[in-house]
């Protein structure tokens, strides 16, 4: 780790901008201050910008071997569909959890919360792999291993049809089991790894799985991790399984909390979203997949009102297609101008950065660490190009940011301290290497609906209406 010291830089201040010297020591911020006296290497900021580093708080990096090729369905026949490839393996979650970390950093996040599926009989291992990944590259890891105990057909509402589901192949114990020895062996957040606990949802979880993950968060001092809400099916399923919200119900169990961080959270109502604010959960808005899968427009002018902490994902590179973090931001600001016609409500450039930035960090409980630029937090840091084309002509930074088509403009990126891209090119891996090996180990091809996605899709669309 070297000390270093950014000059001539500009960096947002009040509804201004400031061009500032910027002292980093022992990974950490230490001055911010126009002329400073230089300590460690000197970097040129000069028509420059820097912020905190974004945070892609939602996303499932093995999915980026499916991106692209994914139908046009709501989420319940996607995700059977996506059930229905071929398995992962060791290496597919490796190259993955690589491409994720890049796509992020030159994006502008440099942490990233991965709701990683596991190679069933392979947990454990399937963990390892993503934390080799993401330590190599340098990004902040936090690493939620998606966790259920029912099978996938129960995912669905029943409907006026009774239903039978077969049981799901591993316990709620044994999963728990498997998430604590996962705890042991890799949660090192002074190395830049978190493990979270992460219940897939309220469709695929029983309470004992979200009761046990609260046990464990609580134990651990772990932040927690879902899904919820995301379409409309899932709203109907939570009446039929609770005879209340999803919302209400977590509350009553103990699951919401302010560790806990909610992904989409699209179908809530008005009294939802008080108990997400009483409770201080965290809401991760995934525009771009809620879009694709048709699940809908999450009420997130509706949440910041309410005093709910919101911030952004990429969600996983199937329902996405793409793990480009100012995408998701520019999406997750400006959809909202059509949900709300008071103005005054618009979520403008400089609150998305805010929400992108210490929103995240406040949803995984390191608000006093990371998220702003602050003498004292760590130095996460992004550095912007403001000469590149797409960030021309002058005139408001981070307007152009967020509210522009920015592409590499990306200069520099330092995670606690440490240099990880320099001149716009990631230093710590070889990455024409991996776009060689993703392109080795995948293929063109199109993608049939089978026999399994066919009659869950015929359910679906009795208990639905359609």
């Amino acid at each position: 780790m070297l000390d270093f010291t950014i000059q001539n830089v500009l960096i947002a201040v009040s509804d201004d901008y400031a061009t500032v010297d910027v002292q980093i020591v022992d990974g950490a911020i230490t001055a911010i201050s126009p002329s400073l006296q230089v300590i460690g290497t000197a970097i040129d900021g000069k028509n420059k910008l820097l912020l905190p580093g974004f945070f892609n708080a939602h996303t499932h990096s093995s999915e980026m071997w499916q991106r692209g090729i994914m139908s046009m369905f709501p989420l319940e026949l996607w995700l059977a569909e996506l059930y229905d490839f071929a398995p992962l393996d060791p290496e597919q979650v490796y190259l993955s959890a690589l491409g994720t970390a890049v796509e992020t950093l030159l994006s502008g996040g440099t942490s990233v919360v991965d709701h990683l599926v596991l190679i069933p009989g392979l947990e454990l291992e399937t963990i390892a792999i993503a934390t080799r990944a993401y330590k190599e590259v340098g990004i902040r890891a936090f690493i939620a291993p998606l966790i259920q105990d029912e099978s996938l057909t129960a995912g669905m509402p029943s409907g006026e049809s009774a239903q039978t589901h077969e049981p799901y192949f591993r316990s709620a114990a044994a999963t728990l089991e498997i998430i604590e020895e996962a705890v042991r062996q890799f949660h090192r957040p002074d190395e830049g790894v978190n493990i979270l606990v992460a219940p897939t949802g309220i469709q695929l979880c029983t309470d004992a799985l979200f009761e046990g993950c609260t046990e464990l968060s609580d134990r651990y001092n772990l932040c927690r991790h879902s899904h919820l809400l995301e379409t409309r099916a899932q709203e109907k399923l939570a009446e039929e399984k609770y005879g209340c919200t999803a919302v209400e119900h977590l509350k009553r169990i103990g699951f919401l909390s302010n560790k806990t961080s909610l992904a989409h959270c699209v179908w809530l109502n008005d009294a939802d979203i008080a108990i997400l604010a009483e409770t201080q959960s965290t809401v991760v808005h995934n525009p771009l997949s809620n879009l694709r899968l048709g699940s809908g427009i999450a009420p997130i002018l509706k949440y910041r009102q309410a005093g709910v902490n919101v911030t952004f994902g990429c969600d996983g590179a199937s329902s996405n297609d793409s793990q480009d973090l100012l995408e998701a931001i520019k999406i997750g600001s400006i959809l909202h101008n059509i949900t709300d016609s008071n103005y005054q409500h618009w979520i403008t450039p400089r609150q998305a950065v805010e929400m992108a930035s210490l929103g995240g960090a406040k949803g995984l409980n390191i608000a006093e660490k990371l998220g702003s630029l602050t003498v004292g937090k760590q130095a996460d840091l992004v550095l912007y190009d403001l000469t590149n084309l797409s960030l021309l002509p002058r005139t408001d930074p981070i307007g152009l940011l967020v509210l522009g088509r920015p592409s590499n403009v990306v200069d520099s990126v330092w995670v606690n301290g440490k240099q990880i891209v320099s001149d716009g090119k990631v230093t710590t891996i070889n990455v024409d290497e991996l776009r060689q090996e993703l392109f080795n180990r995948s293929q063109w091809e199109t993608k049939r609906k089978s026999e399994t996605v066919a009659q869950i899709e015929a359910h679906y669309r009795t208990v639905m209406g359609l």
